[in-house]
């Protein structure tokens, strides 16, 4: 039976840990039924209430859920373990990027654990001047997102800290591209996320790599509803609808919406999705294409301009 927790220690309710970790309510409290973790106390009332140990263990496990792992294999794992996990598959090789970089992005991350956001976006405003849009693109928020991410689960940024990097890199980015003059050319591609997909940084980015190469972009930011989509693709005459989903949205229902979104759109619109979500990988679909990174997104323009040339 579960003790009364210690209210002198910072601790959190189960809603609370659902809206930090991204597991659901029901998941929790299978796992302790089925792992004896977590291993919550008691408040006052008698309600599930979770140390800050518990909570900071939970976030790295579902991160590594997230990059495939079983529940059985990583919930047993102590902490320190689970960091060692979770930091092997977050290797420079996965980033593809060298050691030198990692040492220089990793400096321009501490410039945000220092509290100096001001002198973070200054840098991150002088990369995007010497590299140019796409590179930056990249090169440096790319990578810079997966080290940020890592961070958070392994409990060394806090979530306001994540936040100010976001909307940091989302201020650069969106300068950068107020620069980018109107090319005329087609495809018009409308770019937004399903509702319950709250993450805009990558659509952002996307719509970076598709202005760059002249595509004509509107953003409707994101949680649309499906039937919004729709109405925007007919009024704006778009060619094609661009999807991101976070690492967050890994269930058989974002296939379901996007097969929901493709039967209601147009048949010349084609909807193509890209983004950290595993789900998308895992079936073959005729319903939408995948880009698997940004690099992919050129290739995939000059397919459509090739197949439309007429």
């Amino acid at each position: 039976m579960n003790e009364r927790a210690d209210l002198s220690q910072p601790s959190f309710s189960i809603a609370a840990v659902e809206r930090d970790t991204g597991l659901p309510k029901d998941t929790l409290r299978v796992w302790e039924k089925r792992y004896d973790f977590p291993r919550p106390g008691r408040d006052a009332f008698g309600e599930r209430i979770y140390p800050v140990d518990q909570v900071e263990k939970l976030r790295v496990i579902k991160r590594l859920l997230d990059a495939g792992h079983r529940p059985g294999k990583v919930i047993g794992l102590s902490i320190d373990e689970l960091v060692r996990l979770s930091e092997a598959g977050s290797s420079g090789t996965r980033l593809n990027v060298s050691a030198d970089s990692l040492d220089q992005l990793a400096a321009y991350l501490e410039l945000i654990k220092r509290h100096n956001a001001e002198e973070f976006r200054q840098a991150m405003s002088r990369l995007v001047l010497t590299m140019g849009l796409k590179r930056f693109v990249v090169e440096v928020v790319a990578p810079l997102n997966t080290m940020v991410g890592d961070a958070w689960a392994r409990g060394y940024f806090e979530i306001f800290e994540e936040h100010i990097y976001t909307e940091t890199i989302q201020v650069v980015l969106r300068n950068a591209l107020n620069t980018i003059p109107s090319s005329g050319q087609s495809p018009r591609v409308l770019l937004t996320t399903l509702p319950n997909e709250l993450h805009g940084l990558g659509l952002l980015m996307a719509e970076c790599i598709f202005a760059m190469q002249g595509a004509q972009c509107v953003s409707l930011g994101t949680q649309t509803p499906i039937y919004d989509i729709v109405l925007a693709c007919r009024a704006q005459d778009i060619d094609i609808v661009a999807l991101s989903f976070s690492i967050t949205q890994s269930t058989g229902s974002v296939l379901d919406a996007i097969s929901e979104l493709r039967a209601k759109l147009p048949p010349k619109v084609e909807v193509w999705c890209g983004g950290a979500s595993t789900v998308l990988r895992k079936k073959s679909t005729d319903d939408f294409r995948v880009l698997g990174t940004l690099d992919t997104i050129e290739e995939a323009l000059q397919d459509w301009r090739q197949r439309h040339s007429a």
